[in-house]
């Protein structure tokens, strides 16, 4: 059996996989790794670099420093701060909006909705607003907020190693040109429209999530976090002017608070999610061997092949939104991103054009998970809290993935010409 079609029948193994989820995703991808290398298509430093990749590293160190955040209530005390000047149900719902899709953007997606998300259920309860009328705007602006830099989502970082790798400049905001209109457009979209679509439900006493108490937490606790949080920030933004790599800047910050003890030693390992971690390093194994063998060109020419010969960059941009769209609302974002990214790259060489475009909208695409409860964790988080049904999804995400389709649609091929 050659090369290329293990590597074929290991992609085939994760796509399943990922779609039935019966094997946890991180294992999924580790298998893959382990089979390539075992088969000889990898060998075992290829395999293993990837899972020490600066990216991987660079998540891991942003996992301590957003867990300070929310361990110190500081992330708690900002939600609390906004959401209280909101006198109406529409003005709470857009400063919730604004709130999540900034934090999500320096933080963590899935944990700012997660930390978030009891806040918001006690400002509804005293408040006498419906918790369905606040939640699915809050999850929905965590997924947009993640588009805003590199760090807001794991599948992020999955474009920029794609670009790292092919010898392309990626930057902390990169994303930020199409993710920040995204996120004010989708602001809008509930402030207007999408506001008209949630539903108001009365939801039961036993979906109640508790508020932890961080009334004993040191003040002092709460300011280095934030400290912290901003140094590393600006250190990113300002990679280049003072020499220090993104991936050093959020291990040194990550450091910091454990060495003052704002974080202990345990808790901040704890933080460090495993399974993004093997997810990531068997997925860039994966990529890898997609790579070496050819594999990702000859899914790339089949595609091509079916969109006819020498197909315009703006239809390829088009197919692979659309694709990845799909199925990032049925499997893990990150696990699509990780998929299709080697893919779009294959493509965009085979046509000659400059690969940006179609990675940024890989990515994009891949947190596009709006219409259906299971496309990422926070959609699942609020469920039973919300008293949703599949179909409340549909009616209010449908439109707002058509409307970060044309923003993507129109800014990409400027911000990113084909053919520079």
């Amino acid at each position: 059996m050659s090369q290329t079609t293990i590597a074929l029948l290991f992609l085939a193994f994760a796509i399943v996989s990922f779609i039935l989820e019966k094997i946890p995703l991180g294992l999924t991808a580790t298998i893959c790794a382990l089979g390539l290398t075992l088969t000889g298509v990898l060998d075992a430093s290829t395999t293993f670099a990837q899972y020490v990749n600066s990216n991987v590293i660079l998540c891991v160190g942003m996992f301590v420093v957003g867990q300070a955040l929310f361990e110190t209530g500081m992330a708690n005390k900002i939600g609390g701060i906004v959401t209280k000047f909101a006198k109406t149900e529409k003005t709470l719902v857009i400063a919730i909006m604004v709130i999540v899709g900034v934090m999500s953007g320096l933080l963590s997606n899935t944990g700012t909705a997660a930390v978030l998300i009891p806040v918001v259920c006690g400002i509804a309860d005293e408040s006498g607003y419906s918790r369905s009328r606040l939640l699915m705007p809050l999850v929905f602006a965590a997924a947009l907020g993640g588009n805003l830099s590199i760090i807001g989502a794991p599948g992020n970082l999955m474009g920029v190693n794609a670009l790292q790798e092919m010898g392309l400049p990626t930057s902390f905001f990169m994303y930020a040109p199409v993710g920040v209109p995204m996120l004010i457009l989708g602001i809008i979209y509930f402030a207007c429209l999408g506001y008209r679509f949630l539903p108001k439900k009365t939801e039961t006493v036993g979906a109640v999530q508790t508020q932890t108490d961080f009334s004993n937490v040191p003040k002092w606790k709460q300011t280095v976090s934030l400290a912290v949080l901003v140094a590393v920030i600006i250190a990113m933004i300002f990679e280049d002017e003072i020499g220090v790599s993104i991936q050093l800047s959020s291990c040194i910050g990550a450091v910091i608070l454990v060495v003052t003890k704002v974080i202990d030693e345990k808790t901040a390992l704890k933080s460090i999610d495993l399974e993004v971690v093997l997810l990531f390093g068997g997925s860039l194994a994966l990529a890898k061997a997609l790579d070496v063998t050819g594999a990702g060109n000859l899914i790339a020419d089949k595609i091509v092949g079916f969109l006819g010969t020498n197909p315009d960059p703006m239809i390829l941009l088009l197919v692979i939104f659309i694709v990845t769209c799909t199925i990032t609302n049925f499997m893990s974002n990150t696990a699509t991103t990780a998929l299709i990214v080697p893919i779009a790259v294959s493509l965009a060489n085979n046509v000659g054009a400059d690969p940006r475009a179609v990675v940024i909208a890989t990515v994009i695409a891949g947190s596009c998970a709006y219409a259906t409860p299971i496309g990422m964790p926070a959609n699942t988080m609020v469920i039973g809290l919300g008293g949703y049904r599949f179909k409340d999804y549909v009616k209010s995400g449908l439109p707002l993935i058509g409307f970060s389709f044309v923003v993507c649609m129109v800014l990409l091929p400027i911000l990113f010409p084909f053919y520079p």
